[in-house]
């Protein structure tokens, strides 16, 4: 780190930072009341509003959101004529999937190997505590030069689209001359990066159904039309042999035209088993930036354990589809659906339901905000340059807020480089990203105040 005297502040505000971070975590935030009670939502949205009242934030609320979600608000008044600028993360996170497979607890911030693991640590309780630290830098070094409006969401992870209703509904609260959206993250640890687009996604449930009931497989088996076999085939419809996607219609070979993903990198940052394959064509950053993707995330069908010998009357799946920049995610939903629909084998009968769904992003990256940006993650990284990136994930509130400020300038920072594992069991942060993220905030306000004041 630099000596800059926002580097030393930070610096010395990251044991608070860390036991903020732990607080945070240790709320089951999962906005599914289905798996965590919606009180562990309640009580991270109102620890959430508490700290934005430590740091002065004005009209500070709770919003009850369209899809039963809390998001949190917070206003911070700079000097006049400043610009305001939006910070947004969200403090709901991912359910923690196979608790056993974690090395430490997944809702209790634990230190090991140098990093900091929790679910949420990076995606994106950290982001929030991001925002802090940068806020705190600057009101000990001269004052936050900018008007800040912060607003966390409460239901990012499920993709029901509470905030993004809510801000359309209220169009002047989230108005601002930039948005910092601290949801993604550099491409490397020690690589400052803004992400230039998001992949957008539409969820599905689909159901087969093929008979009234479950029926021994010893009486009727090799006749009965089986829904499970059913749903298999038609699962398998959506990938061609060498795994790309394969949805009747949807274009599948788009090319990334910037930095590239070695495919090493990418095996080693992806934990793939020695020998298997990666699937699909093109390089790595075709397949995961600029491309559909379809997975099956989850799957109805009788455990291995207390199985019984019988012929499946009816099967559930639940399928992600992420569509790259340049395809519409309305589009996508009915070329998925209607693909569903026909290619169902047997004749079984077909119900499918949406459950999610958020246009792709693509950020202008020649705007004034970006060169601040620049400026400020050379300072926070030295010998660095700020590089730019895709990512695979999706960020629906980014095509919310671009519509209703078209003047905005949005850009994509974060904390979740690939070491973190997002999503997935012993999920980490960095606390030296942390740190310098900070920083490059920090720096970044200031230089974007100056701008406009040039």
């Amino acid at each position: 780190m630099t000596a800059h005297p926002i580097s030393e502040t930070i610096a010395s505000l990251m044991p608070r930072a860390k036991a903020e971070l732990a607080e945070l975590v240790a709320f089951q935030s999962v906005a599914d009341p289905a798996v965590y009670p919606r009180s562990e939502c309640d009580a991270a949205a109102e620890w959430v509003a508490g700290a934005l009242r430590a740091e002065d934030f004005q009209d500070v609320a709770l919003l009850d959101t369209p899809d039963g979600s809390r998001s949190v608000y917070g206003f911070m008044p700079g000097p006049a004529g400043a610009p305001t600028v939006l910070l947004y993360a969200h403090y709901d996170v991912q359910p923690p999937l196979d608790e056993s497979a974690w090395l430490s607890p997944p809702f209790e911030l634990t230190e090991r190997d140098g990093r900091w693991f929790g679910r949420g640590s990076a995606d994106c309780k950290g982001g929030f505590v991001m925002h802090l630290l940068a806020l705190r830098a600057l009101k000990a070094n001269g004052g936050v030069p900018v008007s800040v409006k912060v607003i966390a969401e409460g239901s990012e992870e499920q993709g029901t689209g509470g905030l993004e209703q809510y801000a359309q509904a209220h169009p002047e609260l989230l108005a601002a001359d930039t948005v910092v959206i601290g949801d993604t993250g550099n491409f490397r640890v020690g690589l400052p990066t803004v992400t230039s687009t998001l992949r957008g996604m539409t969820m599905l449930r689909v159901r087969l159904d093929t008979l009234e009931g479950n029926l021994h497989s010893g009486q009727f088996g090799g006749a009965a039309p089986d829904a499970l076999a059913a749903m298999i085939q038609l699962l398998a419809s959506l990938r061609a042999e060498d795994g790309t996607t394969t949805v009747d219609g949807l274009t599948t070979g788009a090319k990334w035209d910037g930095l590239q993903y070695p495919e090493a990198e990418f095996r080693k940052d992806a934990k793939v088993l020695d020998g298997v394959e990666l699937i699909s064509t093109g390089t790595v950053a075709d397949r995961i930036w600029a491309r559909p993707a379809v997975t099956v995330i989850g799957i109805d069908c009788p455990p291995v354990v207390g199985a019984t010998p019988s012929v499946q009357a009816s099967a559930r799946a639940q399928i992600s589809l992420r569509v790259p920049p340049g395809v519409d995610a309305d589009e996508a939903t009915k070329l998925l659906t209607a693909h569903l629909r026909s290619r169902a084998p047997w004749g079984a009968r077909v119900s499918v339901e949406q459950v999610g769904q958020g246009q792709p992003f693509r950020a202008d990256v020649s705007s004034p905000a970006y060169a601040a940006m620049a400026d400020a993650m050379r300072a926070a990284y030295p010998g660095q340059e700020m590089q730019s990136c895709g990512m695979g994930g999706s960020i629906p509130l980014c095509n919310t807020l671009a519509s209703l400020y078209p003047e905005a300038e949005i850009l994509l920072i974060g904390l979740s480089e690939p070491e973190a594992q997002i999503h997935a069991v012993n999920e980490s942060v960095s606390p030296e990203e942390l740190e310098r993220m900070s920083v490059a905030e920090a720096l970044f306000l200031q230089n974007y105040a100056a701008s406009k004041k040039a």
